[in-house]
């Protein structure tokens, strides 16, 4: 598995842009709604504002998480422009990025059903990360910063109008192998919208 990361162009978008982002990838490359496609994507980068927007960066990005061997079906989204709940965006020629193993990662956003609750939350995370073979530690994301500092960051992705609650999750205390088979595993409920999808931690988000 591979990221396959598309410079992005625009003005803004939905902080809650996931599902959106996902039909107007489907509309370009219908493989994105095969679910027997390995093809994966996270939720664009940029900045968040007050009014619930998502400003787009200069190093605002799309990443594509799929095998190497699926990369020419992903290509027509090059220089592509798609329409996000009504922003425009385009979409520059991507660079392909091997995925890094690293002792930390995290999820904006994983969700798990029945898992509303931290407490049952976390069960199912150790739960599904026993069944991969991964034997790190989960935790659930706080603010670090802030009015909201020190609260769990529990997050809500809205799909066909109905609201799917999760939390941002850092898992830590990885092997390089268990770092890399979580990365192309990704885990719990909705990866197709980009929920589930992990990358090396950073110290503070």
């Amino acid at each position: 598995m591979v990221d396959l990361v598309f410079p992005v162009r625009g003005g803004s978008v939905p902080t809650d842009h996931a599902y959106p982002l996902y039909g107007a990838l489907s509309g370009a490359v219908p493989a994105f709604h095969d679910a027997q496609q390995s093809l994966r994507f996270a939720p664009l980068t940029g900045v968040r504002d007050e009014a619930g927007r998502l400003r787009l960066a200069p190093w605002s990005r799309l990443r594509v998480r799929l095998p190497a061997e699926a990369i020419p079906n992903v290509l027509p989204l090059a220089g592509r422009a798609l329409d996000i709940a009504g922003a425009r965006v385009a979409l520059g020629a991507p660079s392909v990025e091997a995925l890094v193993p690293a002792p930390a990662l995290e999820s904006w956003l994983v969700t798990f059903k029945h898992g509303e609750e931290p407490a049952a939350f976390l069960a199912a995370t150790r739960a599904r990360l026993t069944e991969l073979g991964v034997a790190g530690e989960p935790a659930v994301r706080a603010f670090e910063s802030g009015p909201r500092a020190g609260e769990v960051r529990r997050r809500v992705v809205r799909v066909s109008g109905a609201a799917i609650v999760g939390y941002a999750l850092l898992v830590s205390g990885l092997t390089a192998e268990e770092s890399i088979r979580l990365q192309e595993c990704g885990l719990g409920g909705r990866t197709k919208i980009g929920c589930g999808f992990f990358l090396p931690a950073r110290e503070a988000k």
